[in-house]
């Protein structure tokens, strides 16, 4: 007689599975922390004026929460990783950039505005004009700091000097308490009405001796206006030096400006139209790429670094080819012996890694010392000036990069090489074709349609090959008379790092809109690679 849960009184299901229910309620807390993660980031991100990235997490989380306690969308759950990863690190970066190309994004135009108003607020100036002498004298007690007032004592004329005047209210000597001058970092004192302290006047080389420490005073007077060294022997007034008008103006008190915020270049600007620095990002539509057309000192080489890359990517992707075929096709040969060693020596160059080879052959062209112009030299009396001349850097990377690549292409065509039928060279053979019958009305014809997309994608890949560009030549030599950072032999993609992070401007708005085109060239090439790869899209 058999015997159920249920009849014994037991819940149902429950004691059947528990390594299942186990799993599942540890599924649900890892998801439940994940969440509480994100929205961790959601709300840190929030709270440090990054709502872009904030509105990322929470919508990461919204789609991990919905996922993952839905039955119906269990089958997206395996998938959900990718998709998550993708959208966070492909996707998102791509619309950022895109964004970032249709504003003035700069090292100029990089904090909001509220920041930068709020750091134009904090600066101060020195009020020269109300400075006071200073001596220090060892009493009883300790070191004690003295000042009297040297500066103009008349009627003020500037505000920042009403500001100093209405603080200082006619005192014109101030002294310390004891006061400690060993140790760094800054110090804030105060300092009261009174006449020279009882004491023994220290001399002018202790009072050097301490400058590094007194540099470090900070002196508040009873109103709370504070004083800095100025010179050797003299403290003055800190003030603020912008105030905020009711227009949302700000006033200028050194230089008795008035500064308003234009919103369409993204700066503080006086009435003559300069501007003051730092600004703010701001959409300036199409100027970028307009930028990269119009403007004679882009445009020039722009178009000049655009051709190099294409023909860079393309020479590259024959050059590897043409050896690579070569050797596959020799390595074929049945006569020869040592095949495996002979394709262990000409694949070794593709186990070392990609930036070690680049920085040999780096030294091996060094124009004095390497081996390569000592060898011409011995031999033909020439020193080629390799990393100066345009064409023979260009040059130097093709040679490079050629190396660097031919190990791939032969891989590629040993392994389609070895899928041809013996039968159709046994046919030549009876028809009286040679080598280089089999080579060109063969092999070649036979391999070339599946080589195809693999040739797109290996120019896809030269043409961002930055690596090679940054550790060989970086860019260089220069584009005589360009505006921004280029080399004759900058590639697109080191271009645009150049401009980004090496230019003085470091103009991110235009670095993101040629990134944008490269984006839109290489995606054109992945769609070619689809359709040849006849991979429906």
């Amino acid at each position: 007689m058999y015997t159920t849960n249920a009849s014994r009184g037991l819940p149902r299901h429950r004691s059947r599975y528990p390594a299942e229910r186990y799993s599942r309620w540890s599924l649900r807390a890892l998801v439940a922390l994940v969440v509480l993660a994100t929205l961790w980031l959601v709300l840190a991100f929030h709270l440090h004026g990054q709502p872009i990235f904030a509105l990322l997490f929470l919508m990461l989380g919204a789609a991990l929460g919905v996922v993952f306690s839905r039955r119906r969308l269990m089958s997206h759950r395996y998938i959900f990783p990718a998709v998550a990863g993708m959208a966070l690190f492909v996707i998102f970066p791509l619309l950022y950039t895109v964004g970032i190309s249709f504003s003035n994004y700069s090292s100029s135009n990089l904090l909001s505005e509220e920041r930068v108003r709020s750091q134009l607020l904090s600066r101060t100036y020195q009020e020269e004009s109300a400075t006071f002498g200073f001596q220090l004298y060892r009493t009883e007690a300790g070191v004690r700091l003295f000042l009297e007032r040297e500066g103009d004592s008349g009627e003020a004329v500037d505000a920042g000097k009403a500001q100093a005047e209405a603080a200082l209210r006619g005192v014109t000597r101030f002294t310390t308490g004891p006061i400690a001058l060993e140790g760094e970092g800054q110090r804030h004192v105060q300092i009261h009405p009174g006449g020279e302290p009882a004491g023994e006047s220290l001399a002018m080389r202790e009072v050097v001796a301490k400058r590094d420490a007194l540099q470090n005073l900070v002196l508040t007077t009873p109103d709370g206006l504070e004083l800095r060294m100025v010179g050797l022997r003299h403290f003055a007034p800190m003030l603020d030096r912008y105030e905020v008008r009711n227009d949302d103006s700000l006033y200028d008190r050194r230089d008795d400006l008035l500064l308003t915020a234009d919103h369409e270049t993204g700066f503080f600007v006086t009435d003559t139209g300069e501007r003051i620095t730092p600004g703010w990002p701001v959409a300036v539509g199409l100027d970028n790429y307009a930028k990269i057309f119009l403007d004679p000192d882009i445009r020039g080489p722009f178009i000049q670094i655009f051709v190099w890359t294409f023909a860079f990517a393309g020479l590259t992707v024959l050059f590897t080819l043409m050896v690579g075929f070569v050797l596959a096709s020799l390595l074929q040969w049945d006569q020869l012996r040592g095949k495996a060693l002979y394709r262990t020596l000409l694949i070794l160059p593709y186990a070392v890694p990609a930036f070690i080879s680049i920085l040999i052959f780096k030294g091996m062209f060094n124009q004095h010392f390497g081996e390569i112009n000592l060898i011409l030299d011995a031999l033909f009396g020439v020193r080629p000036s390799w990393f100066t001349d345009p064409w023979l850097a260009r040059s130097m990377l093709l040679i490079v990069n050629t190396w660097l690549g031919y190990p791939y292409m032969l891989l590629l065509c040993m392994g389609l090489i070895q899928s041809i039928p013996k039968d159709l060279y046994e046919a030549s053979a009876v028809d009286g074709g040679g080598p280089l019958t089999n080579l060109f009305q063969i092999t070649l014809p036979l391999i070339i349609k599946p080589l195809t997309p693999l040739l797109i994608a290996c120019f896809a890949f030269n043409f961002n090959n930055f690596v090679l560009i940054a550790l060989l030549t970086g860019g260089n030599p220069d584009i005589l008379g360009a505006s921004t950072p280029a080399g004759t032999t900058d590639l697109l993609v080191s271009y645009t790092y150049r401009i980004a992070f090496q230019d003085a401007g470091q103009n991110f708005g235009l670095a993101a809109a040629i990134a944008t085109l490269i984006f839109v060239l290489v995606a054109g090439l992945a769609l070619l690679n689809l359709r040849l790869a006849k991979v429906r899209v």
